[in-house]
C-alpha cells in the first residue's frame, strides 16, 4: 500500500508527552496498537512535515477548483 492509496481502515491517533519526557504517538485499530515515541526535536520535526504536507494538499485542492 502506498501513501496515496484508499483504505477502509479505521483507527485512532492519540499524540501526547509520556512521563518520560518523550513524545507518543499512539495508533490503534483493527486489533492492533502501535506505540512511536519520539524525543521532542524528532516530535518537532514530524509535526514540520505534517504541516508542509497539509501545504501542499492545501495547493493541490486550490489548483483543482
Amino acid at each position: 500500500m502506498s501513501i496515496n492509496s484508499e483504505s477502509d481502515i479505521e483507527a485512532n491517533l492519540q499524540i501526547g508527552p509520556t512521563s518520560e519526557g518523550m513524545v507518543r504517538i499512539y495508533v490503534e485499530g483493527k486489533g492492533i496498537e502501535i506505540p512511536m515515541d519520539f524525543d521532542p526535536e524528532e516530535a518537532e520535526e514530524i509535526a514540520e512535515e505534517i504541516r508542509a504536507a497539509a501545504a501542499r494538499a492545501r495547493a493541490a485542492n486550490k489548483k483543482r477548483k
